[in-house]
């Protein structure tokens, strides 16, 4: 499992020395102040707690961008996507709150997000496709649908805070690129029994106008 979430990262690294080359890509080179894309892709997304099975899970995300380029080096990125993510609960019928969930039986959640990150792009090397994106995301929760769930109460909170790093890598009309994301808000709405937070890969490809 761990080979295949990171085999795509590996590519992008190897892939740096030659995005890296200015002469590759003399035309294409001068960073233009505003540009606008769409990108889609997977999630990889887990819930880390106590009541959840260890372990990725396979969705998607697809959405828009806009890039404002304020130097050859930095740039900001805000975006607006749609993120699908799922979990599995555990079966050990101990760990799973008896008031909420029907004897233990439940298999899985999912749920769907508006994301908003904010990101500052950092231009690597001399030729501006390769960039480092460092930056915060808010999540709303537009639907969560959770298995033979009894109580009619949201057992997860409406909105999450994360923390966004990945490497993006921008030719004059395609986009690709890997980030890791790190919830840092507890998305447990239930009580502070237990640590619930969103972890996340997310693998996308796009076109940049």
């Amino acid at each position: 499992m761990r080979s295949k979430i990171f085999a795509p990262f590996a590519l992008l690294l190897l892939s740096l020395p030659v995005f890296s080359q200015p002469k590759k890509f003399e035309q294409g080179d001068s960073e233009r102040f505003f540009r606008i894309g769409a990108k889609a892709g997977v999630n990889i997304n887990k819930i880390s707690g106590q009541s959840y099975k260890q372990g990725f899970n396979y969705n998607y995300q697809l959405g828009g961008f806009l890039q404002f380029n304020f130097s050859n080096r930095f740039g900001i990125q805000p975006e607006v996507s749609f993120v699908q993510s799922s979990s599995e609960f555990t079966n050990d019928q101990t760990i799973i709150y008896d008031d909420i969930f029907r004897g233990g039986g439940q298999k899985k959640a999912t749920l769907n997000y508006l994301e908003i990150p904010v990101l500052l792009n950092i231009n690597v090397g001399e030729s501006k496709h390769v960039k480092l994106q460092l930056g915060p995301s808010y999540g709303a929760v537009l639907k969560q649908t959770v298995d033979s769930l009894v109580t009619g109460n949201n057992i997860y909170k409406n909105g999450e805070w994360s923390a966004i790093g990945g490497l993006w890598i921008q030719l004059p009309f395609i986009n690709l690129g890997g980030r890791y994301k790190y919830g840092l808000t507890n998305i447990n709405a239930i009580d502070n029994r237990q640590s619930w937070r969103n972890q996340a890969i997310q693998i996308f490809l796009g076109v940049t106008f």
